[in-house]
């Protein structure tokens, strides 16, 4: 187990008191029915515990997992593969933050190479939840310690869009699970452009190794482009493709000093 105290998913069911969300467990099938892979939930945080409890439609948050997600093909012998320590890590909280600018443009980091987690991914910059940390604080921190931007909670508007089960490696073909996370994805809406907050951007090369203002039909693009996705949603994806540029600019931090290139992507 971990040294430093970390805030672990609970799960509440049926009005019965929360219990800890097992490594083993999928957070997302506790709640759903038929094995869906999409459910509505209510999230809080109360005494160092996120708390989860199923909600009625549209009145949640919406909790996916991708259709491959490992945990949720997990055998009972590849459950029972899995180290102990491992095993009883429980389900850790993150929060992912959509930095959204006044001209549409959204902010995305590429992992550094050397992280053993999720490494050389492009994802919205985040990191775990601190104890006694509000989900804003914890989204605030980690965005100002990753890229050096400092936001201020008030003007942000903060919204929480939605939850995501995370599991690493994404796929059982890529290894037994060794990170299980409920990750809380949260919009800021800054009142600058990109380009004005670029200015300002000072990313830490332990964490970051790019950076990457994707305007509104890159976006569409990523989130409709899943690893593991079946034909029909890869023709979905294809769709969003639509007069995509073939390149975008991001900001490169390694090896060289930052500076800017043009890769495609």
């Amino acid at each position: 187990m971990d040294k430093v105290r970390r805030i672990l998913v609970h799960v509440c069911k049926d009005r019965a008191a929360p219990q800890r969300a097992q490594f083993v467990q999928s957070v997302t099938g506790n709640f759903s029915v038929c094995g869906e892979d999409e459910v509505e939930v209510n999230c809080s945080l109360h005494k160092n515990q996120f708390i989860l409890s199923g909600a009625d439609a549209g009145r949640g948050k919406p909790l996916k997992r991708p259709a491959f997600c490992p945990i949720k093909h997990l055998t009972v012998t590849e459950a029972a593969a899995i180290p102990l320590d491992v095993q009883q890590r429980g389900v850790d909280v993150g929060v992912a933050i959509i930095l959204q600018t006044a001209n549409q443009r959204v902010l995305l980091t590429r992992r550094a190479k050397e992280l053993r987690i999720f490494p050389n991914i492009w994802v919205p910059p985040g990191g775990h939840l601190e104890p006694d940390e509000t989900l804003l604080d914890a989204g605030l921190r980690e965005l100002k310690e990753e890229t050096g931007l400092k936001l201020e909670a008030e003007g942000s508007s903060p919204k929480v869009l939605g939850l995501w089960e995370s599991v690493y490696p994404a796929m059982l073909s890529r290894g037994l699970p060794q990170r299980h996370h409920i990750v809380v994805y949260m919009l800021l809406l800054s009142p600058l452009s990109h380009l004005q907050l670029q200015a300002s951007l000072s990313p830490s090369p332990a964490e970051v190794s790019a950076c990457l203002w994707a305007d509104s039909r890159l976006v569409r693009a990523a989130v409709s482009a899943l690893d593991g996705e079946d034909a029909e949603d890869a023709e979905d994806a294809e769709d969003a493709e639509d007069g995509l540029q073939s390149s975008v600019r991001y900001s490169h931090l390694q090896p060289e000093p930052a500076q800017t290139r043009t890769e495609k992507m």
